[in-house]
């Protein structure tokens, strides 16, 4: 099973999506920004190197909003998706297509990676 995590940064009622390279599995498809656990790494410290890496900023994670298994068919994620806010940088497309600051009532239009979509029920249910 493959471990990633992921951050929730909200900006006011807007939350930040990424969309994936055209390039990339699932390319264009959009998705919290983050990426693979390393081995040795905790998810906390996994997230704020792939916030630095992709989008170039820091992030500081506080606690877990949810944890999603989704079997995609190329792979087994386990998806934990961590509360996170920029302590540093501005966001920057180092690797993504697009970065969007959205709000909840805009989810629908977008299309999303399928290990996302239990996550973005939640958030429609808030």
């Amino acid at each position: 099973m493959t471990e990633v995590a992921a951050a929730l940064i909200w900006e006011g009622e807007k939350f930040m999506i990424c969309q994936r390279p055209a390039h990339k599995a699932r390319g264009l498809l959009w998705e919290f920004v983050g990426g693979k656990v390393e081995p040795g790494e905790t998810g906390e410290q996994a997230l704020v190197r792939e916030c630095r890496e992709e989008l170039a900023v820091t992030v500081a994670p506080a606690g877990v909003f949810m944890d999603v298994v989704h079997q995609y068919p190329d792979l087994l994620v386990h998806l934990t998706l961590f509360n996170a806010a920029i302590t540093e940088g501005v966001p920057q497309k180092l690797e993504h297509n697009d970065i969007r600051w959205i709000t909840v009532d805009e989810i629908p239009d977008y299309e999303f990676c399928p290990a996302d979509r239990d996550i973005l029920r939640r958030l429609m249910a808030r």
